[in-house]
């Protein structure tokens, strides 16, 4: 008498599967290392501009094109923009960025009080940005860390714009790493920082 060939039922098929995936999914966990994490750190210096004020300052975090707003670090080669391989900043970089901006006018000792929305501040001014720029740039002639950001002094009392100014700096970068871009893009930062430190400490 021939044997009866038997099949396995629908369900135990399936738990066999989500099994061998599941086991798929944690040796892949396992065998990936977490991506380096990068910092930027902000200027530490500031030159005086001037006595301190009694304004108090509002730094809501900028805002950026989806490509910049996360937490991958954006290298620009022609027309193509990629991220750097297994790097990150330690949060989003209009968040990074919006800490940086508060502790550059809290190391300037001119800023009354500065800090980010939901603080409890009485605010009388608000200092709206956007990142146009911030990246690494590959090119012929070697390769740069470009920063670019947009700002608005915005009067909290009668919504109206104070001023507006571009903040640009550029700064060589040495080699095509994660490493090298951040040392870069740190050097580009500071420039702009202390050159927006200044312009909005001046109209106030």
């Amino acid at each position: 008498m021939a044997e009866m060939k038997r099949s396995l039922p629908y369900g135990a098929v399936m738990a066999v599967f989500m099994a061998m995936l599941l086991a798929g999914c944690v040796s892949k966990l396992v065998t990936t290392p977490p991506p380096n994490t990068y910092d930027l750190t902000g200027p530490t210096d500031l030159p005086k501009v001037g006595s301190t004020g009694s304004a108090q300052i509002l730094v809501p975090a900028p805002s950026a094109l989806q490509i910049l707003a996360s937490q991958r670090i954006v290298v620009s080669r022609g027309s193509l923009m990629a991220y750097y391989p297994n790097a990150q900043y330690p949060d989003t970089l209009p968040n990074v960025l919006q800490a940086r901006v508060i502790e550059t006018f809290e190391r300037s000792k001119q800023a009354h009080a500065v800090g980010r929305p939901g603080e409890g501040l009485s605010i009388d001014y608000q200092l709206l940005t956007d990142i146009r720029s911030f990246n690494v740039v590959v090119g012929p002639a070697g390769m740069t860390a470009e920063v670019e950001i947009s700002a608005r002094i915005l009067n909290d009392r009668n919504g109206r714009i104070v001023d507006s100014k571009v903040f640009k700096a550029s700064a060589p970068v040495a080699a095509d790493t994660a490493p090298e871009a951040i040392a870069g893009l740190n050097a580009a930062l500071d420039v702009v920082l202390v050159d927006l430190a200044r312009w909005v400490l001046v109209k106030l």
